[in-house]
């Protein structure tokens, strides 16, 4: 199946339908803001004015549907309506294609396309006056005319008219789909096959549409499996809302909750086939070979399954005796069961791919029984299949779906046996807009009670109804006599006669009849019910929403999937079976401590354990999801089969496990009674059952606390390197200090990714008095703040590349994703150790199979003080916690860096690294070597060994090796910082962050020199003064002679030529140089470029084009985003680029940047230009002229990419802007991009004075 083709066909027909549709609306006069009234009216017909400023005239039918339109658009607003009338279009559209691929079609004739290959105009257009439609005479004369006439206007017009009239052929056997004439839709439709930019064309097309083959339930994939059908439709469904799906995801990071009308796009997932296959195989299968094996007790549930070619069905697991004497109990009950008696839902159905695959499954049981499938199929649709969703379009494709399933099985299905199937899907309906006072013309023949039951009951029942598209299928509907009901509503008294007070009965009657139906489905109880339902968080709930699941569900409300879970359980019959697929949390999150209680009252039968990468179409570990069947029975000591595939991260791979049988696991749910919670831990073995069962927890000797939640993250958090650094301190004993000590920042624990024992010491908080007093009114108001600034190991809450805890000292505040456990010294030590030896892991999978980790699922994880070995664990942690943090301190990332690992004393940086890749060895050999000790230890003292070994792999030390690329960048980055005074070779550690930088370096006068270095003077003996540079650094003995000066100006040009002697290429040789010495200075900037690897025919050349390149991109990557060098860049010519240090910044730094730095550029590359010309004229060789030819191209380029630039750095200049360090780096860049350029006769363009940040 060409997925990429269905994908891009969806997205596009979509986008167009919609334009279409809101373009049609406009020429009706109805647009987002009004619905306009008409201009003229007479007796049958009525002048609309058009956007466009014209008019138009509807005759009587039309003005009927407009109406009818502006109804719906006054009530629903614009937006959804035109929504909807796009996706009934695209579904109708796909529904056609589908029957004509398949010769489902009444008459036989292609619609979108031809049988003759190779042929663009549709069948139906060639053969017009031909094919059966009922046309009248007056449309068969304007088809005839449009004929004649051949033009691409009257081509569309004829090619709708037959489409209209197909679809309204197809209303007599498919009305869930395609409604009456008198549909509204049909107002706001167009459609061309002559335009290729049009759906019909898009569709169709051999050579970029959907191949033919995926609409052709004939065509099979790899495995023999029809790949046509619910394949082709279910995803066809799932593209379609790929762009509503993004863009409700973008409004929930805005806070935006996601409304009734945006659940389905947000929560959509077109289900793997094998999947649904299991689930109903065993849940709807399982029914029938239970009632075989209760005919006769030797019926061999395998070689059964097998015989249905149900390849997905597990067999039970084995049993005790006087379990299987139960089980032959519950079995009893299925004896008589009939083919017919077999009820089955999805609640969630979507495009109805598990009604389908229980379509299949029942067909197979009506054969076993002796029934034809052509008279199986209308039992099927009849007695068997139901369906709901909150998704108008999902029923219409749902209903589309089974009702071509029975086509499929019976040509003559689509006209029906005793009346035209009905299929009982439907979508949730909302009673808002009915009638109620058309009640009193209902029931006009039952006895007065039979009615006043009636009407006391409809009342309920829209009641219950109103906004019911908020709760979909968890609604709770009370119980009442819907028999009584439905001959209330077949009962409509008004004989015929139309009054003022009886107009639209009729139509309430329609819509209380659907309503009877959907409260039917919503109330029986099932034999199975199959379902993924939708996974939606409860802080992602509208409050209307969240407020229904408070009430009516409380176990399960933090989540809509769980909801469903309880909600369906409930209406199973008694030893009925539950199939679903759903996110793996309910299985140990905290919240779901008692829906996990009320589960454990129902058998599982057995489960496929997905975890992460399930569905294709998902990447990463977001959502993580289950599949089970459970049957409504509770069996003591009945053990379920478990099969553990969530280690397994490819979507195939899983599938090929889940049948060869790995991994599987039999437990008996008693066992999860004597674990925390009663999480569902199926496979941790009988010696963890019994640690829980004696050991004491963290939580009984330590204290895990959650932290503060700012409530606003930009106000509050910044990085570290952001700031002025001397408002930071690292080590406060409290806030108090803080305050006493005039300082605004402190350490903020906020996880971070896997790095175990010391390190993620990234984030900080504005933590003055002012800001302290706002944290206490906002957010979650400073929880467990009397353990704040207290030494303990913090983790991260989110850990998507596992659990990972780092030991953290005096100093930090906590926060709710980057949680604190505290204590005792020695026993947070040891606590430590615990949890990173591998003991610990096996544990914590049991409350966190999810990428979340809670306080509440470290505090009940088991731990035991062994006094023996207590001393000897906690000395190799206060080792660990010393390696990993001398390797967090090696780089510019940690605010206690020194100086760079590679100024070693060696002669060449080659030597330097070797000495640094022999510390870092040493280093990670030896926490392998203490983290292997530590395994052992635990796992003796468990007793874990049959399960786990001591052996560490590398990928799980998180103290790096030397890498020379890496170390290299590194290197390059720390003389970057040399060089605006960040740094300096001559003092330890941060010189200069913000404040007065003349505070930290001093200038002295700088001389003339010849060019062997000697000092220029005058006549009588005076040294030639040149001006002025930085000279000498404040160190702790006091001012020093600089080695190395930084930057005088704070503008470091980046050029492709050597048109600055002091551009960064030059500083950075001269930075090698004072490092290592002047005689091995070439050797040392060869190691470098080779290191780099960018592209040049010398040295230079390859540095330099890694500060063009690659420079910034490492800066950004390294600081999170967050840069404090600043690249101004004109463009992708390279025509212009500086650094600047954003702490040295000030109000005239861009104004210099203009005058000092890009004029003498421009001047540079218009000289360079001229010599390239002149070079071109008197060239005497043609790779000469070639080559200056080339250069003048390259330099007219940068010199117009300049000339822009220009005009938005002076706009910028002019300006003076100010910058404030406390506001971090995203409020202050953005101060400098989005700049105007004016252009005469064109639009403005808009410039970026700084790269962007990417």
């Amino acid at each position: 199946m060409n997925k990429n083709a269905i994908k891009k066909f969806a997205i596009e027909a979509r986008k167009k339908l919609i334009d279409s549709v809101t373009d049609k609306a406009g020429m009706l006069g109805i647009t987002e803001k009004s619905c306009s009234e008409p201009v003229t009216k007479g007796v049958d017909f009525e002048v609309y004015q058009t956007i466009a400023g014209t008019e138009v005239t509807l005759n009587k039918r039309q003005c009927e549907q407009r109406r009818r339109l502006v109804a719906q658009v006054e009530a629903r607003g614009f937006e959804a309506v035109v929504e909807e009338v796009a996706y009934t279009w695209f579904n109708r559209i796909c529904a056609i294609r589908f029957m004509e691929v398949n010769d489902y079609l009444p008459n036989r004739v292609r619609v979108l396309s031809s049988e003759k290959e190779g042929k663009m105009e549709p069948d139906i257009v060639t053969q017009a006056l031909d094919v059966d439609l009922d046309l009248t005479a007056q449309e068969k004369e304007e088809i005839i005319n449009w004929k004649l006439s051949g033009t691409s206007e009257d081509t569309d017009k004829l090619y709708c008219k037959l489409f209209l009239k197909q679809c309204h052929q197809l209303h007599d056997i498919l009305p869930g789909l395609f409604e009456a004439d008198s549909d509204y839709m049909e107002l706001l439709f167009g459609i061309s096959y002559t335009n290729k930019d049009d759906v019909i064309y898009m569709l169709v097309n051999p050579e970029t549409g959907i191949p033919e083959d995926d609409f052709n339930v004939s065509a099979l994939d790899e495995e023999g499996n029809p790949i046509g059908q619910v394949e082709i439709i279910g995803w066809l469904y799932q593209y379609y809302n790929t762009e509503l799906k993004d863009d409700t995801f973008a409004k929930l990071k805005k806070k935006v909750k996601i409304t009734k009308e945006r659940i389905p796009a947000a929560t959509q997932l077109f289900t793997p086939d094998w999947i649904v296959r299991y689930m109903v195989e065993n849940s709807v299968g399982r029914i029938w070979i239970e009632h075989l094996r209760a005919l006769d007790p030797s019926t061999d549930e395998k070689a059964t399954a097998e015989r249905f070619g149900w390849k997905y069905y597990l067999p039970e697991a084995e049993q005790e005796e006087s379990v299987n004497a139960k089980l032959a109990e519950i079995r009893k009950t299925y004896k008589d069961l009939k083919p017919t008696d077999i009820t089955c839902i999805d609640p969630c159905m979507g495009s109805g791919h598990i009604l389908i695959a229980m379509f299949d499954v029942l067909m197979d049981i009506y054969e076993s029984a002796g029934y034809d499938k052509r008279e199986a199929a209308f039992e099927i649709v009849e007695h068997n299949i139901h369906g709901l969703d909150i998704d108008q379009r999902a029923y219409q494709l749902a209903y589309f779906a089974v009702m071509m399933k029975g086509r499929g099985y019976n040509r003559r299905f689509l006209r029906g046996r005793d009346g035209k199937p009905e299929p009982k899907v439907y979508a949730i309906a909302e009673s808002n807009e009915i009638n109620r006072s058309h009640l009193k013309f209902f029931g006009t023949h039952l006895s007065d009670m039979e009615r006043n039951l009636a009407v006391m009951q409809m009342e309920g029942l829209l009641d219950t109804f109103i906004d019911a598209r908020e709760y979909g299928s968890i609604l709770n509907v009370d119980a009442c006599n819907l028999g009584v009901l439905e001959r209330f509503v077949e009962d409509l008294g008004t004989d015929g006669q139309i009054s003022f007070e009886s107009v639209g009965s009729e139509e309430t009657q329609n819509n209380l009849r659907k309503l009877i139906r959907i409260a039917r489905n919503l109330t029986q109880k099932y034999d199975a019910v199959v379902t993924n339902p939708p996974y939606m968080g409860s802080d992602n709930m509208s409050k209307q929403l969240d407020k229904y699941c408070r009430i009516y569900y409380p176990d399960s409300r933090y989540d809509l999937y769980a909801v469903f879970l309880e909600k369906f359980l409930d209406r199973l019959k008694g030893n009925a079976t539950l199939g679903m697929i759903c996110q793996h949390s309910w299985m140990y999150l905290r919240s779901f401590k008692n829906l996990r209680k009320y589960v454990l009252k129902y058998d599982i039968m057995n489960m496929v354990h997905l975890g992460a990468k399930a569905f294709e179409e998902i990447a990463g570990e977001v959502v993580q999801t289950t599949a089970f069947i459970m049957r409504n029975s509770n069996v003591n000591q009945y053990k379920a089969k478990y099969h553990r595939l969530n280690e397994i991260l490819n979507p195939q791979k899983k599938k090929i496990a889940y049948l060869t049988g790995e991994d599987i696991y039999y437990c008996s749910k008693d066992r999860f009674f004597n674990i925390p919670n009663y999480n569902l831990g199926y496979w941790i073995s009988d010696q963890m059952v019994k640690t829980f069962k004696e050991c004491q927890t963290i939580g009984d000797i330590s204290q895990p606390r959650q932290g503060l939640a700012s409530g606003n993250n930009a106000l509050f958090y910044r990085f570290w390197q952001e700031i002025d650094f001397d408002k930071f301190i690292s080590n406060a004993k409290s806030k108090e200090q803080v305050w006493n000590m005039g300082k605004k920042y402190v350490p903020v624990n906020k996880g971070g990714g896997y790095k175990k024992w010391y390190g993620n010491n990234y984030e900080i908080i504005k933590f003055d008095k002012y800001n302290y007093n706002k944290l206490l009114k906002s957010g979650n108001h400073l929880p467990s703040r009397d353990k704040y600034f207290i030494k303990g190991i913090t983790w991260g809450k989110i850990a998507s590349s596992g659990f990972s805890a780092r030991y953290c000292d005096t100093g930090f505040v906590f926060t709710d994703s980057g949680m604190k456990i505290v204590g005792n010294d020695s026993e947070l030590k040891y606590i430590c150790a615990f949890l990173h030896c591998k003991v610990a892991p096996e544990f914590l999978k049991i409350f966190s199979e999810t990428i979340n980790y809670e306080t509440g699922n470290i505090s009940q994880l088991p731990l035991i003080c062994d006094k023996k070995y207590k001393d000897f664990v906690i000395n190799k942690v206060e080792e660990n916690i010393e390696i990993a943090k001398i390797e967090w301190d090696s780089f510019e990332s940690s605010w206690d860096f020194k100086k760079h690992p590679l100024l070693q004393k060696d002669a060449t940086i080659a030597k330097s690294f070797v000495q640094w890749q022999n510390e870092c060895n040493i280093r990670f050999e030896q926490l392998k070597c203490n983290e292997e000790d530590l395994n052992r230890i635990f796992i003796d003292i468990y007793g874990l060994q049959d399960e786990l070994t001591p052996e560490v792999e590398d990928k799980d030390i998180t103290v790096r090796k030397a890498n020379l690329s890496r170390d290299i960048r590194s290197f390059i980055s720390y003389a970057v910082g040399c060089m605006f005074g960040r740094y300096s070779l001559d003092e330890e550690g941060l010189i200069y962050a913000g404040g007065d930088f003349d505070k930290y370096y001093k200038k002295i006068d700088e001389f003339l020199g010849d060019k062997n270095g000697n000092i220029l003077v005058t006549s009588d003996g005076k040294a030639l003064k040149a001006g002025e540079k930085y000279g000498k650094i404040k160190t702790k003995n006091g001012w020093k002679d600089l080695t190395f000066s930084p930057d005088d100006d704070n503008c470091i040009p980046i050029s492709d030529e050597e048109y600055f002697s002091d551009d960064i290429v030059s500083r950075f040789v001269e930075f090698v140089k004072i490092v290592y010495g002047p005689d091995t200075l070439e050797e040392n900037l060869d190691f470098i470029a080779n290191a780099l690897g960018n592209k040049g025919n010398t040295s230079r050349e390859v540095i330099r084009n890694y500060f063009l390149k690659d420079f910034y991109k490492d800066h950004l990557k390294v600081y999170q985003k967050r840069p404090i060098y600043w690249l101004f860049d004109s463009g992708k010519q390279n025509g212009f680029k500086a650094l600047i240090y954003m702490h040295r910044y000030d109000a005239d730094t861009v104004g210099r940047v203009r005058t000092d730095y890009l004029h003498r550029a421009q001047k540079y590359v218009e000289t360079a230009m001229q010599s390239a010309q002149y070079t071109i004229d008197n060239a005497t060789t043609a790779s000469e002229k070639s080559k200056a030819t080339r250069a003048v191209t390259k330099y007219t380029k940068q010199l117009a990419e300049m000339k822009i630039y220009d005009e938005a750095i002076a706009h910028i200049a002019n300006q003076r802007i100010e910058i404030d360090l406390d506001d971090g780096v995203k409020v202050n860049y953005a101060k400098f991009q989005g700049v105007e350029v004016a252009q005469e006769g064109k639009k403005a363009l808009t410039v970026d004075l700084l790269a962007k940040i990417k």
